[in-house]
């Protein structure tokens, strides 16, 4: 019986066929087979196929049987066969699926320009330097890294991490604790589940925040309460009866400040008290314009404080590359969860060698450098054309919060619409049980338009402004 699998086993130069040379005869079946596969596209033209004595020993028939099938399709069109060149798929037209109606001018949904926070440049990302970072990594990674290796990460990126932390963000990081995870939302995840498997029933959030991160903590079984919130910001040292407390210290989002110094001390000192456990989101920390970026609160305690970092606000968030440095009690739960086992080797080799080589810093300072300057032009475009809507916030990050006019904010969004602009109001980012507002407000992600398209964007928003 004729076999349906041709793995072209003694034919490097082959492809690998199913066929199903069913039929009357071998001869009359194998060409059906073949045939159809051509006419249905699934052997598109130009194709080399196996030798007739690699075929007819894949298939379990005799050689003459497949030489004489190809013959007749040479024949009769479908096949080419040419000395030194094989037998190929003839170049002929083949059926395709319909073609797709013209996309319309603008798709729905989707606007010119957009200030959307969250997103950087996507432009700007350093391909050449990435891909060489690629290549060195590749080049020079043992054989072992390619096979399930650590839950935690590859080492070479725990120990890059640990070191670039350090140093830029004054995290106390030991290699030994640094977790690599695919990104901010997925850590947070097993955060949430560890902490409900310990007992853990509610997670304190801000005031304004994400609510895909509410959800997640909700997903895993965790009540969320809002801190309170005054004109000094966050009131984290009021916990209340949660068991840990998320935190984006460095640079709030959305809300634009960083956490006062005595306020970070009480949540330290609640932590400690109380063994709560606090989750830092160093959102974009390494975004600071106007002085040095306010270090981690991780360095006040590194029992009591989990720091979680990503790549998606410095490089690209496509890269799935995030990273926690958990308290020793932690450890065992976190690698029973096999975070670093959800990246990819390879992405997780480039970003080793990325740090290591000085690409990372260099990017981050360029980086740094272009979104000030843009900052800078938003702050003249506002007093110059609109002096009524003021910028917030600290010198910082990827966003500004713009202050509007009360009760003018979901008309100022509409206005940004019709000007064919993307853009959030504050109250998109409050918590459904915040009893407080900070009023009404833009949250403008200047860092997502290109370069191209920076001045347009900035026209199309003042535009739209009261």
């Amino acid at each position: 019986m004729a076999e349906r699998w041709a793995t072209s086993r003694g034919d490097l130069q082959g492809i690998d066929l199913h066929l199903d040379p069913a039929g009357p005869g071998l001869r009359r079946g194998l060409t059906d087979a073949l045939r159809e596969a051509v006419r249905t596209g699934r052997l598109s033209p130009g194709t080399r196929l196996p030798s007739s004595r690699s075929l007819a020993g894949d298939l379990g028939i005799a050689r003459n049987t497949v030489a004489d099938a190809y013959a007749d399709l040479v024949a009769e069109g479908w096949l080419t066969a040419r000395q030194g060149s094989g037998t190929r798929v003839a170049e002929r037209a083949v059926p395709g699926p319909p073609a797709a109606p013209s996309p319309p001018r603008r798709v729905p949904g989707r606007l010119p320009y957009s200030l959307v926070p969250g997103t950087p440049d996507l432009a700007s990302f350093p391909r050449a330097e990435w891909l060489k970072a690629t290549r060195r990594a590749l080049a020079t990674a043992p054989h072992d890294a390619f096979g399930y290796g650590d839950p935690r990460g590859r080492p070479e990126l725990r120990v890059a991490l640990a070191d670039y932390l350090a140093r830029v963000r004054g995290v106390r990081a030991d290699p030994e604790r640094l977790v690599v995870c695919a990104g901010f939302s997925h850590g947070l995840h097993l955060l949430c589940e560890i902490l409900r498997a310990r007992g853990a029933r509610t997670l304190a959030v801000e005031s304004h925040g994400l609510d895909v991160h509410w959800d997640l903590a909700t997903r895993a079984g965790l009540r969320t309460t809002p801190l309170p919130y005054d004109a000094s910001g966050t009131r984290a040292q009021d916990p209340g009866d949660a068991d840990a407390v998320l935190l984006s210290p460095a640079h709030q989002f959305p809300l634009g400040g960083a956490l006062r110094p005595e306020r970070r001390a009480a949540v330290v000192d609640w932590a400690r008290r109380t063994g709560g456990l606090i989750l830092e989101d160093d959102y974009d920390g390494e975004f600071r314009y106007d002085r040095q970026s306010v270090g981690a609160l991780q360095d006040l305690d590194p029992d009591h404080v989990v720091h979680l970092g990503t790549a998606s606000k410095s490089l690209a968030p496509g890269l799935r590359l995030g990273w926690m440095v958990v308290p020793p009690s932690l450890v065992p739960d976190v690698v029973d969860r096999g975070g670093g086992r959800s990246v990819g080797v390879v992405e997780q080799l480039a970003l080793a060698e990325f740090l290591t080589s000085g690409a990372y810093d260099r990017h981050v300072r360029s980086a740094r450098l272009r979104y000030r300057r843009r900052r800078d032009a938003l702050v003249r475009a506002l007093a110059e054309r609109a002096p009524d809507v003021r910028v917030t916030g600290i010198a910082a990050g990827l966003h500004a919060v713009l202050r509007l006019p009360p009760g003018t904010e979901r008309s100022v969004v509409q206005a940004a619409t019709w000007q064919g602009l993307a853009v959030l109001g504050l109250s998109r980012f409050r918590h459904p049980a915040a009893d407080t507002t900070p009023g009404d407000a833009l949250v403008v992600g200047y860092a997502t338009p290109p370069d191209h398209a920076w001045t347009g964007t900035l026209e199309a928003l003042c535009r739209a402004l009261p």
